[in-house]
């Protein structure tokens, strides 16, 4: 009884820091955050959830960043924008996921859309400014 209670302990606090961080981890940026309060979590334990939350639509994959997949607790829709520089991934929430563009794409190819997921690929102003600096 006392590994399954550790188990969902696990399980949750995993869910819990996706769903309060809006810095759109990877899973080994996951684990290096909750291996400070669970030093017996495996990184193994931490993909294994991420894929089960994300089969169930608790969170959301961002996509691939620099051939890391990236993690999402909201799973409202909503826009990202990746630095290509320092691999950030920001929320746009003053942008609108258009609407006309679900309902074209379903025009066009009879389907019903499930998701839209809208990013942004560049450079940060951080990562500009040390360009020029």
């Amino acid at each position: 009884m006392e590994t399954t209670t550790k188990q969902f302990r696990k399980r949750n606090a995993i869910l819990n820091y996706l769903r309060c961080t809006d810095t759109h981890p990877s899973a080994e940026m996951v684990y290096s955050h909750l291996k400070q309060e669970y030093p017996d979590i495996s990184l193994g334990t931490v993909y294994r959830n991420l894929a089960m939350f994300k089969e169930k639509g608790e969170i959301i994959s961002v996509g691939t960043v620099n051939g890391v997949e990236r993690f999402d607790g909201n799973t409202m829709p909503h826009v990202h924008f990746v630095c290509t520089g320092c691999e950030a991934v920001s929320d746009l929430p003053q942008i609108a996921v258009p609407e006309e563009l679900n309902r074209e794409v379903t025009a066009q190819t009879g389907g019903k859309i499930d998701m839209c997921q809208l990013t942004f690929t560049g450079r940060c102003n951080q990562c500009i400014g040390g360009e020029n600096g």
